[in-house]
């Protein structure tokens, strides 16, 4: 018999793949029960909701991703130098893309996910958001600091201009030649 924890796992990577592949509003709690091979109650004991479900996956991912786009950050701002605009980009987006690579077999549905989290509606996108906020209002900080000259506003909508191309390559992961179909 699989343990709680192996149910509570089974039921995050299924969820995942589905809300990546299907978006929020596509994935119901019947099809991660079926795909998961667990009951009902099961997805309801540990998670309560579909939306606390979706919570769960978001956290799995986003806490990892944001402790080291905080330490490299930090790393950069250590070394008593003015870090560059390039360096603080790479600092936030590199963890990105290093922890949707850890596993060659979750790359394709990683990425698909996080861009998704990004372009669910609310209240969903909200979730993700959160996850990530502390992690933006301290790159926002650090880019204060290195262009002075632009106010926090500027800054907030540049940063979410390169966040929103990064998701675009994200959520269009796996898709042969989609990004060109756009420019044709």
């Amino acid at each position: 018999m699989a343990s709680t924890i192996d149910t509570k796992e089974q039921i995050i990577a299924v969820a995942e793949r589905l809300f990546a592949e299907r978006g929020f509003a596509g994935t119901t709690l019947r099809s991660v029960v079926g795909e998961a091979n667990v009951n009902l109650a099961a997805v309801h004991y540990h998670f309560g909701s579909k939306e606390d479900l979706f919570r769960a996956v978001v956290a799995r991912l986003a806490r990892p991703i944001v402790e080291q786009q905080l330490a490299l950050l930090k790393q950069l701002q250590a070394d008593n130098q003015m870090p560059s605009v390039e360096a603080i980009l790479t600092a936030m987006i590199k963890p990105n893309l290093e922890f949707v690579a850890t596993d060659k077999e979750t790359l394709l549905v990683r990425s698909q996910f996080i861009g998704r989290c990004w372009t669910e509606p609310e209240p969903i996108h909200s979730i993700a958001a959160g996850e990530f906020a502390v992690s933006i209002e301290t790159f926002l900080d650090a880019l204060q600091r290195a262009l002075p000259e632009q106010s926090r506003s500027q800054l907030a909508w540049k940063l979410d201009l390169v966040i929103a191309a990064f998701i675009r390559v994200q959520t269009e992961a796996g898709k042969p030649f989609a990004l060109l179909k756009d420019t044709c």
